[in-house]
């Protein structure tokens, strides 16, 4: 398959790159790095990236930033950039890429653990995570039989937690995470929030 992975050059997008590479054609994406090169918030980067990329058969998102502060920190601004970024970034990458998909395809797009298990100063992060996966199973429904929508929700990683001198044991591995996505590729779900952690690992 040639598939589409935007966030190729981050450490979940190397990765999963990596690992699909071992059977599939990938075509890497970063914002400035990469094969190619997008600009999530950038609707008019997002379709001129199609044009260029041509006919995939699946796309996969692994970007998607948002703001880390406390609840009273939080700007209107704030909020606007999270959800710009981490979910219109990505739902645009289906609205727009449907139409280069080949059929019966998929998308998989990334949330993450805080959507469903917040700590203080998430509250933007949360909900932007939450609204991506409330939209991509209502987005399955839709695009049944044409397109397949899932979203990955990637726990800690252990590698980042160790960058940043925490005890990784509780996080997991890189390449346990992108194994998740390859999956999701290869396989035949369409609407599924996937949890992706150092518990979930272990239990496959």
């Amino acid at each position: 398959m040639r598939i589409l992975l935007v966030g190729a050059t981050g450490l979940i997008g190397s990765a999963v790159a990596d690992t699909l590479s071992n059977r599939h054609q990938v075509i890497r994406v970063g914002r400035s790095g990469g094969e190619y090169q997008v600009d999530l918030i950038d609707r008019d980067s997002i379709r001129g990236l199609f044009r260029e990329v041509g006919r995939v058969d699946a796309v996969v998102s692994t970007a998607g930033i948002a703001r880390f502060k406390a609840l009273p920190d939080l700007s209107d601004e704030d909020y606007q950039f999270s959800f710009r970024h981490k979910v219109m970034g990505q739902l645009n990458l289906v609205r727009d890429g449907l139409e280069y998909l080949a059929p019966g395809g998929s998308f998989t797009l990334t949330s993450g653990t805080l959507s469903t298990h917040p700590t203080p100063g998430t509250a933007a992060v949360a909900m932007s995570g939450a609204a991506l996966e409330g939209w991509a199973r209502a987005a399955a429904l839709d695009l049944e039989g044409r397109a397949r929508v899932n979203v990955v929700s990637p726990g800690w990683v252990a590698e980042s937690m160790a960058a940043a001198g925490v005890e990784p044991a509780n996080g997991i591995p890189v390449a346990d995470l992108a194994q998740v996505y390859v999956a999701l590729v290869d396989g035949a779900e369409t609407g599924q929030v996937v949890v992706a952690d150092r518990q979930s690992s272990h239990s496959r």
